[in-house]
């Protein structure tokens, strides 16, 4: 292939789940059921949680010595597209061959890439079997406004003190040393798009979120983001939730558990998220998010300029460690 050939891109489907390693994995197995997992499965080192939606798992821990992110994975369109990322993608990937996932809740074939610039793991992942959806528990309310009522008379809203029940994995970001390189690799190898691109004084492009084109279908804002700061290191994963009552519920037990919050709750502007964000014991971020933007290819690319009022719309103010 050279460089005037086009790539044929490896179609992206979803996120699917995200990989950790802890040192003290019996903190980290108590936060994730605080943080509104269910552990589905215990393999050798690694323990899965899955969500109450249809991936088999979202989260996987494994106690390791040292802590360390071990790589989001993609759902691709077809297992000729793992074919073609273990063929396609540059050498300095190191993209393993398709393999069968063993011990794995859900099974199926993956290709396991590094990212070209910064090393970090990124897996690719097809014919994982689905599980069937669970009720999280929590009803689709009905709210009453000033001058419209929805709610029936005689009708309560009453909750129950409890974690925020893990719907799905929505995002996850990266610090890179070299934001050109990898936005260069991550839109020609696959079908990222940017939905919005954040640039510095100088007018350079230091952050994206990405979602991924699949033209018609509506997709999250964005499922993967990455900015560009002098050490790679994995920023958060995102992980949806109900609905408000049920963030705001996981939030108080997070915090009655001695867990440390690290930015929430508030309103994003960019993907109009309502978020909360937490630091696992590791230090590792973990965030629970609601009511995110549906896009499709009709919606264009937005381009602002970095400032921290462009991060929230209400809520506290922006940690300073949180951007580093």
């Amino acid at each position: 292939m050279t460089s005037d050939d086009p790539v044929q891109k490896i179609r992206l489907v979803r996120i699917a789940h995200v990989w950790y390693e802890h040192k003290d994995i019996d903190a980290a197995k108590r936060f994730a059921l605080d943080f509104g997992f269910a552990e589905t499965a215990q393999v050798g080192k690694t323990t899965f949680y899955r969500g109450y939606g249809a991936e088999p798992f979202v989260l996987a821990l494994t106690a390791s010595d040292e802590d360390k992110f071990g790589g989001a994975a993609f759902v691709v369109e077809s297992e000729e597209d793992l074919v073609r990322a273990a063929k396609i993608l540059p050498p300095e990937c190191k993209a393993t061959e398709v393999h069968e996932l063993k011990d794995v809740p859900g099974g199926g074939k993956r290709v396991t890439f590094y990212d070209p610039v910064d090393g970090f793991p990124f897996h690719l992942v097809y014919g994982q079997t689905p599980v069937a959806l669970e009720d999280p528990g929590f009803p689709m309310l009905k709210f009453n406004y000033p001058v419209e009522k929805n709610r029936g008379v005689n009708q309560f809203q009453r909750f129950q003190k409890r974690p925020a029940p893990v719907h799905k994995l929505g995002h996850f970001g990266m610090c890179v040393t070299n934001f050109a390189k990898c936005y260069e690799f991550y839109t020609t190898y696959f079908n990222f798009h940017p939905s919005e691109l954040v640039h510095n004084d100088q007018n350079v492009d230091i952050t994206v979120f990405f979602r991924l084109d699949r033209g018609d279908e509506l997709v999250d804002h964005h499922c993967f983001f990455f900015f560009e700061g002098p050490k790679m290191h994995v920023h958060h994963s995102s992980f949806e939730t109900h609905d408000f009552d049920a963030q705001v519920l996981g939030h108080d037990w997070l915090r009655q558990r001695g867990w440390k919050n690290c930015w929430g709750v508030g309103r994003h502007v960019m993907g109009s998220q309502i978020f909360d964000y937490w630091f696992d014991p590791a230090g590792f971020i973990m965030e629970h998010y609601v009511d995110g933007d549906l896009l499709d290819m009709r919606e264009p690319t937005h381009r602002t300029k970095a400032a921290p009022d462009n991060l929230h719309v209400w809520g506290p103010d922006v940690p300073p460690t949180f951007l580093t």
